[in-house]
């Protein structure tokens, strides 16, 4: 039972915002693509497939980072960091994980598998830009959004150019959100050499921030508004709008702890928007 709670940790299945933060535009992209009628049994292999593939996303992560994360306060208590889960138990963990995301999508066309690969291969190198890439948080918006093209390909057999659209107005949420994060981490990135937008932005970090929300749900608002949604899709923007200036209101001091709740009240305006979409869809 222990070692099941130390697995727990690793993957992170206590703490789910990063699920949520995959779930909700892979939801919203599933919406999109089915005009409000997905396949229930299509949105049940999306939504486990975002659990299990966000939890081996973290056993990988924690292994590209083992031996950084111990000189960062908040990460050094982690089960691979502190020592009492091996580095080969996280990898076959993540191995083990990924294959029954697989298995899942196994009755999906062949365009949604092949995406699969690319989005396996986007999650597993994602903690390696934080070596070198400025602004790795763009990176992970690719990672955390394959959701979309792939929920795309899943219902319509093809990848439309709004769906893309979708993924970057993802990218930049991405930014926006794990920056909030990142600022949380500065001091001790900085100190060992960890690349993120945080330190890439300086002083006009809070200023990017916002620019990134303001940004995404400008593209979202373009796609909504190309699919036909109006009046409870532009509600649910209004509302995620007032969540990003309320994240505002916590950041701009740059308190850690303040930061940090900011980062996981993005829970909510992912929420906003895809209620918007489902309700504009289902009430029409």
């Amino acid at each position: 039972m222990k070692r099941l709670q130390l697995y727990i940790r690793l993957v992170r299945l206590d703490k789910p915002i990063g699920i949520l933060l995959l779930l909700w535009p892979t939801l919203i992209a599933l919406w999109l693509a089915a005009a409000g009628k997905p396949d229930l049994g299509i949105v049940l292999i999306f939504t486990l497939g975002t659990v299990l593939m966000r939890s081996a996303g973290c056993a990988v992560n924690d292994y590209a980072d083992r031996d950084f994360d111990k000189h960062v306060k908040r990460t050094a208590e982690r089960p691979l960091t502190s020592g009492r889960i091996a580095s080969w138990e996280a990898l076959l963990v993540a191995g083990v994980l990924a294959l029954i995301a697989f298995a899942l999508i196994l009755p999906l066309n062949a365009l949604t598998k092949q995406l699969s690969v690319a989005a396996v291969l986007i999650a597993g190198s994602y903690p390696y830009f934080k070596r070198f890439f400025a602004i790795p948080q763009a990176y992970l918006g690719i990672a955390f959004g394959f959701g979309i093209p792939m929920g795309f390909a899943a219902v319509q057999g093809q990848v439309p150019g709004s769906a893309w659209l979708l993924l970057l107005a993802n990218i930049f949420w991405a930014v926006a959100y794990d920056t909030e994060y990142a600022m949380v981490d500065r001091d001790d990135d900085v100190r060992i050499g960890i690349r993120t937008s945080a330190i890439t932005f300086g002083r006009f970090d809070v200023l990017a921030v916002m620019l990134c929300y303001a940004v995404a749900l400008g593209l979202i608002l373009v796609v909504g508004w190309q699919a036909g949604l109006r009046l409870y899709f532009i509600g649910g923007l209004l509302v995620a709008a007032g969540c990003a200036g309320y994240h505002y209101t916590l950041i701009r001091e740059r308190d850690r702890m303040r930061c940090f709740a900011a980062f996981r009240h993005n829970n909510w305006l992912g929420a906003a928007i895809f209620a918007g979409v489902a309700l504009d869809y289902a009430l029409r």
